[in-house]
């Protein structure tokens, strides 16, 4: 009972709870207490049956107390005591240790329940008879603490080696783990490449029985398949090369088969005919010219609803060939049918509906046309390409037909794009340069050519031939003015070199009678327009009753009879008919007017010239044949004309630059009433939007103009800007406190930004030097810096200023324009008055 457990009622240790017992270790240190402080040793509930029997003992002893002393008792007990002192032990009483003396702590147990006992002698006895009974265990005591510790030694060992057993077999099955892990890796690669190629094998067969029946579309997205299948393959390092390249080599094989059945299908679907002659460009080689488009469907191919021509391009383009098949087939109809049709006013497009194709073909009308005209040629081209469209391009959105995923595909697009660029050269060159009037009478006419060519390139845009953009045919069209100017001066030139050029010994005779053919010159009229002037015969009376009664002979400033060469008198006729065509034609609005950066280009080219035609003549006047050297090589003259041409384009922007800074400050309100926030943000608004328009202004010009040219140009603009201000602010007739401190706050803001605007040079350090000189450049900057201080100034500050009409003020301003700011911004009181005394 005492071996199987410790909780009886009975027991003093049950009651204490307790539930394990360990001894200190051989190696454990004493502490101060006589108690130690290290790791115990487990002992056995059978090895401690000793020191549970003396907790038995002590409830016999209380079961049989007698009538003992006290003294003896507690003599025999301190003998005990001392005895069993070589022996201790922890007691662990509810997780908590508990550190006494063994013998010491049973024996007080003893001493505390054993006061009240009455047999003394009794006890005695039994205590002897107890204590004889437990001192043997108590000498076996040290003999358990041995085996104890021996045993614990045992089990760290056994410990050891289980875990060095566990480590080493933890090891061997993390590395059998590694192995295997490696293992299904490699298998899963294996396992994948073999599904890849058991997808490559599956796609292969698929399209050999796919291309066996004409199912171009299926075979060709087969092989596509089989294509990505090898792509993933080749991404695999650690596989076999040599089945890499049979593979490599057996795709190749079968898409070159499939591109050679798919060519074949195309020249039978796309029957080219030509005439037995090798001249193609003649009109009977023109006519013997068919396409034809073949629209029946073969019974072994493919049932779609799209037409075979449109299957055979789709299987194309699922291949990646598709644009160099549209390459070539557009550029043979580019060749044998588009170009004859743009550049031959006698063929016409027929187009004949057979049961199973469609013929493209040529036939001759008369005409006495030289060149197509540009409507008749778009609509023939229109009509082919719309047949086109019909037959061969009109391919449905859905090319991936099993899965039905949508396609950007637009095949019209492709063969626009391969056509395009050559076809509008075709019809510029060969069409619309022809359509150019040779006279400026025949301009309106062109309005239709215009419309024309607009609704050319909106159906082609509708046709999906064209994108969005406008191109390079319509804006040749749109740009007539430009096209007839060079034109004209293209003729001009031509007619007035053959003339030059021709003989001279044939000539024509003239007389004082003679004159040149020329319609009445028009006028300029009051609006600017230009009439014809007309003379009514009442004023002609008029005239001749006015005519001096000695008149000068009508022939006075006639040529005399004589003989000239007839080119010389058709270039003078030349020369005539291009001065009146001039004067009746419109006037155009030039970029050099409108752009700022090329009116300070144009200026420059012109000095430019200008200054090398100043000594031109004379460096190659003693090189030249003598017939050159009399004076006829100085091109002295044309200096002031180059120049006052780069001067007046200049002068023009400049105006046009001070028209919109004064338009900007007209919305300033003529900067009255700044106390109001409304007028306050107009005038500040206006401000900044000057000051932009010329820091702009200034970007622009910058390293284009000369330096003094530029600085000369900036300093005019913001001196029309501050004179405008200057001119608004002392026009006011009441400036009150807050009005002179908002207007000195936009001086303020004219004041430091306006230098900015002098950057001549795109090296920001090289411009201080410029912009420290603004009063050179800007006469109205120091009246303006005037301005600014009598709006902030007392009278006894304008007075000083003033100075006797001797100061900076006096300089600046006028006396009745400085009595004018003082009247505004001062009461009227005795001070003001002395003040304005004495602005003399």
């Amino acid at each position: 009972m005492l071996a199987g457990s410790c909780s009886a009622p009975s027991s003093p240790c049950g009651e204490l709870g307790l539930a394990r017992l360990r001894f200190p270790a051989a190696s454990a240190k004493p502490l101060a207490d006589g108690t130690c402080r290290a790791g115990f040793k487990r002992v056995t509930w059978s090895a401690l049956i000793s020191v549970v029997a003396m907790a038995s003992f002590v409830t016999e002893v209380l079961a049989h107390s007698g009538s003992l002393e006290k003294e003896d008792l507690g003599t025999r007990i301190s003998r005990l005591t001392r005895r069993l002192r070589r022996s201790r032990f922890v007691i662990k009483i509810g997780g908590c240790s508990l550190r006494r003396t063994g013998c010491t702590f049973l024996v007080s147990s003893i001493c505390a329940t054993l006061g009240h006992c009455l047999k003394l002698g009794e006890v005695c006895n039994m205590i002897s008879k107890k204590y004889s009974e437990f001192l043997p265990s108590m000498q076996s005591a040290q003999d358990l603490v041995t085996q104890v510790d021996k045993l614990s030694d045992d089990i760290d060992q056994l410990k050891s080696r289980i875990e060095s057993e566990v480590r080493r077999d933890l090891h061997v099955s993390t590395a059998e783990f590694t192995d295997l892990k490696q293992q299904l890796e490699r298998d899963s690669v294996v396992l994948s490449l073999l599904k890849q190629l058991q997808e490559f094998s599956t796609a292969i067969e698929e399209y050999n029985c796919a291309l066996t029946e004409k199912k171009y579309v299926t075979a060709a997205q087969r092989l596509e398949e089989a294509q990505k299948c090898l792509k993933l393959l080749k991404s695999r390092k650690c596989f076999d090369l040599k089945i890499l390249k049979c593979l490599s080599m057996e795709l190749t094989i079968q898409k070159q088969n499939i591109l050679y059945h798919l060519g074949e299908e195309w020249q039978r679907l796309i029957v080219w005919k030509f005439p037995p002659s090798k001249d193609t460009s003649s009109l009977e080689s023109c006519l013997q010219t068919e396409l034809h488009l073949c629209t029946e469907q073969s019974q072994k191919e493919e049932k779609t609803p799209i037409s075979p021509i449109s299957s055979i391009l789709l299987a194309f383009f699922i291949l990646g060939e598709l644009h160099m098949k549209l390459k070539s087939f557009g550029q043979m109809l580019l060749k044998y049918v588009l170009r004859p049709l743009a550049s031959c006013p006698s063929l016409s497009a027929v187009i004949e509906n057979q049961p199973n194709s469609v013929i493209v073909r040529f036939e001759s009308v008369m005409t006495n046309l030289e060149h197509p005209s540009p409507s008749e040629v778009f609509e023939k081209i229109r009509l082919v390409l719309e047949v086109l469209q019909k037959q061969l391009l009109d391919l449905p959105l859905d090319t991936d037909l099993e899965n039905e995923k949508p396609s950007a595909v637009v095949l019209a697009e492709i063969l626009g794009d391969v056509i395009w660029e050559d076809l509008s050269e075709c019809l510029i060159k060969n069409c619309l340069v022809y359509s150019i009037p040779t006279n400026s009478s025949k301009l309106q006419q062109y309005e239709e050519i215009i419309q024309s060519t607009e609704e050319f390139e909106k159906a082609l845009k509708e046709m999906r031939f064209l994108k969005g953009d406008t191109t390079d045919l319509l804006k040749y069209a749109r740009n007539i003015n430009s096209h007839f100017a060079n034109k004209k001066c293209q003729d001009v030139i031509v007619a007035a070199r053959n003339l030059m050029t021709s003989e001279i010994h044939n000539t024509v005779k003239i007389t004082p009678d003679c004159k040149i053919s020329v319609p009445d010159l028009p006028s300029p009229h009051e609006d600017g327009k230009l009439e014809v002037q007309r003379v009514s015969k009442s004023q002609c009376n008029e005239l001749v009753n006015l005519e001096p009664e000695n008149t000068l002979d009508q022939h006075s400033f006639s040529l005399p009879t004589c003989r000239i060469s007839e080119s010389v008198k058709k270039l003078m006729e030349l020369a005539y008919q291009t001065l009146l065509e001039a004067t009746t034609s419109s006037d155009q609005w030039e970029n050099l007017q409108k752009l700022p950066q090329l009116a300070a280009i144009h200026h420059n080219n012109c000095m430019y010239i200008a200054h090398h035609l100043l000594t031109l003549g004379h460096q190659f006047r003693l090189r030249l044949a003598p017939i050159l050297c009399d004076g006829t090589t100085t091109f002295v003259d044309l200096v002031p004309g180059f120049r006052r041409l780069g001067t007046d384009c200049f002068l023009a922007q400049m105006r046009a630059q001070k028209g919109e800074l004064l338009e900007r400050l007209s919305s300033a309100r003529n900067f009255s009433n700044m106390d109001d926030e409304e007028n306050y943000s107009s005038a500040s608004k206006a401000i900044r939007q000057v000051l932009h328009q010329l820091k702009r202004l200034g970007t622009v010009w910058q390293d284009v103009l000369p330096v003094n040219i530029y600085c000369k140009a900036m300093g005019t603009l913001l001196n029309t800007a501050i004179s405008e201000i200057i001119g608004r602010i002392t026009a006011l007739e009441d400036i009150s406190t807050e009005d002179g401190d908002r207007l000195y706050s936009l001086c303020k803001t004219v004041m430091d930004e306006g230098p900015q605007v002098f950057a001549p040079l795109s090296e920001e350090s090289r411009n201080k030097k410029y912009q420290e000189e603004v009063p050179v450049y800007v006469p109205k900057w120091m009246p303006f810096k005037e301005l600014m201080m009598m709006l902030q100034a007392s009278l006894q500050e304008i007075g000083d200023r003033w100075a006797d009409g001797k100061g900076p003020l006096a300089a600046a301003f006028s006396s009745s324009e400085v009595k004018a700011l003082i009247r505004a911004l001062f009461q009227n009181t005795e001070r003001r008055a002395a003040a304005l005394s004495k602005i003399k």
